[in-house]
């Protein structure tokens, strides 16, 4: 069982989240998150980079910033990952590129031709996500525009793809996040299709997680301690209204499931809209809310 642990993001006075839509973890178990700040979605994307710093690192124990970077690089954020150097990668869907940063921020890589969407080696449109395997290689959830995963390189070098518009096994509508399990399988987030697809390293389709209880699939995570994986969705009402988030936790086998967030009775926290999940050491678990535009973590519980 999880508890909401109120009021846990502790924010200087006045200041704004805006859409807190990547949320990774670094080394130390601080969380990291992109954000934002105050710009909206919009379409077209408008054309100016965000002037407030958009990547967060924040205590896990006090909700506190300790450190923040990334003013004026992004036109709207979205994924972030954090590989196991600490180096964070992050997507722009503003910009159609991807990023690989160092810890402090100094620019390592950058895929994409700016402010140019495309379904090529070259170009990426509305990239969503990044995950980084123990070799440095990467896969790129692609995205919204597209709806396909392609591998590059440790340093960069286009390898292969997968994955076309559709709903049968290996097509995608929305891949919305991406992640490797410790084997170096592939898991997406296949959003708008309500699942959870998996795939071999090499793009090969292995299974589809999926049930009736499952909203749209956002996010995905795994904890490194015990092998289970955590998703978080999201329902909408017949008129379009949210209806809520729920995190999703496979056991070890990652056969069996509980659900907890809107549909659970113990659950009296706020409507959300979870876009982004990560869990800690300790086994809790923070979620980023784009409708409150705050961070949740839920402790795990002994009752």
């Amino acid at each position: 069982m999880y508890e909401l642990v109120r009021e846990w993001l502790q924010l200087p006075k006045g200041y704004i989240m805006g859409n807190p839509t990547g949320i990774s973890m670094d080394n130390y178990q601080n969380i990291v998150v992109f954000r934002r700040a105050g710009r909206p979605w919009m379409d077209p994307m408008p054309d100016t980079c965000i002037a407030e710093k958009t990547i967060l690192i924040l205590d896990r124990y006090s909700g506190k910033i300790i450190n923040s970077w990334g003013d004026q690089l992004f036109i709207l954020p979205h994924g972030l990952t954090i590989d196991a150097h600490d180096n964070i990668w992050v997507t722009d869907v503003g910009q159609h590129q991807i990023f690989k940063f160092s810890y402090t921020g100094e620019l390592l890589l950058k895929l994409g031709e700016a402010n140019v969407p495309g379904n090529d080696r070259n170009h990426f449109n509305l990239p969503t996500d990044i995950a980084v395997a123990a070799d440095g290689s990467f896969y790129v959830s692609d995205g919204y525009g597209n709806s396909r995963v392609v591998k590059f390189s440790a340093d960069g070098n286009y390898l292969f793809e997968w994955g076309e518009k559709g709903s049968q096994p290996g097509q995608f509508n929305l891949p919305h996040g991406i992640e490797l399990d410790t084997e170096g399988n592939v898991f997406v987030a296949d959003r708008e299709n309500n699942r959870i697809q998996v795939f071999t390293g090499k793009g090969k389709f292995l299974e589809e997680r999926s049930s009736k209880s499952f909203g749209k699939i956002y996010s995905l995570a795994f904890d490194k301690s015990n092998g289970q994986l955590i998703a978080v969705d999201h329902t909408l009402d017949d008129k379009g209204g949210p209806l809520g988030s729920d995190i999703i936790v496979f056991d070890t086998i990652n056969r069996q499931f509980t659900q907890f967030g809107r549909s659970s009775s113990f659950y009296n926290g706020p409507v959300c809209e979870y876009h982004g999940v990560v869990i800690d050491d300790e086994g809790s678990i923070y979620v980023g809310d784009i409708i409150g535009n705050t961070i949740h973590k839920f402790r795990k519980t002994t009752h």
